[in-house]
């Protein structure tokens, strides 16, 4: 008896392909939702590494256009009224806002570093929810994704059990393939969340960091820009 099951139980097809279309239409729902948030996940690891490896080119770039001793006149000038990179519209701001605080005379408003500071600060917190756009994805997928495939496996088992008392059989073909799939869905689950945590660690570390240097930055252009106040 325990050889025919174990023989029945060999010609079921496990497959994952086989196991989805076997399960219950609870457990498809939960499967589908699954890889749908692991697709997406990795639609936004893939589009915040380009825009990271963008973001940090972008500064490099404009670093030695900053630092090379060129009139800071000049370069606002050659940047023009579309600047591209993030730390061009932080420069920008900073320069347009020193610009409007000079009256018709040469002499300046009163309060004019505190909203040169002002301006750049704004002109960061827009680079920062672009930075971090999406990364809340992530982090809900790493964090939910493992009890919505454990959800879908408590119910296939539940499905399983019933169809044991139904059939009124509990050998290895009956029990085997309802227990195959619903462990696929758990499976489903750990593929979305574990990439989705690693890589909203490391994503969120990269954030950080940029915008440690656009802060950095903008401190040292108020700095310098403080000194031309005081002067």
């Amino acid at each position: 008896m325990e050889t025919e099951a174990i023989g029945m139980a060999a010609e079921i097809d496990f497959s994952m392909f086989a196991l989805f279309a076997r399960a219950t239409i609870t457990v498809k729902f939960v499967m589908i939702g699954l890889m749908i948030m692991s697709f997406w996940s990795w639609a936004i690891i893939i589009r915040k590494h380009l825009l990271f490896r963008t973001a940090r080119g972008e500064a490099s770039v404009f670093d030695r256009a900053f630092w090379s001793g060129e009139p800071l006149d000049e370069l606002f000038e050659k940047i023009g009224g579309d600047p591209q990179g993030a730390s061009e519209k932080i420069f920008s701001a900073g320069m347009l806002e020193w610009r409007r605080s000079h009256r018709q005379d040469g002499g300046l408003i009163a309060g004019a570093q505190a909203r040169i500071d002002r301006a750049m600060d704004v002109a960061i917190s827009r680079e920062s929810e672009l930075l971090n756009k999406g990364l809340s994805f992530l982090a809900t997928t790493g964090s939910t994704a493992p009890f919505i495939g454990l959800f879908g496996t408590i119910w296939g088992i539940k499905h399983s059990f019933e169809q044991i008392a139904i059939s009124q059989n509990t050998n290895l073909a009956v029990v085997a393939p309802g227990i195959a799939e619903a462990l696929l869905a758990t499976g489903i689950g750990l593929i979305a969340a574990i990439p989705a945590v690693v890589f909203y660690n490391k994503l969120n570390s990269d954030s950080e960091h940029i915008l440690g240097n656009y802060e950095a930055f903008a401190d040292e252009f108020a700095t310098i820009l403080s000194r031309q106040l005081d002067a």
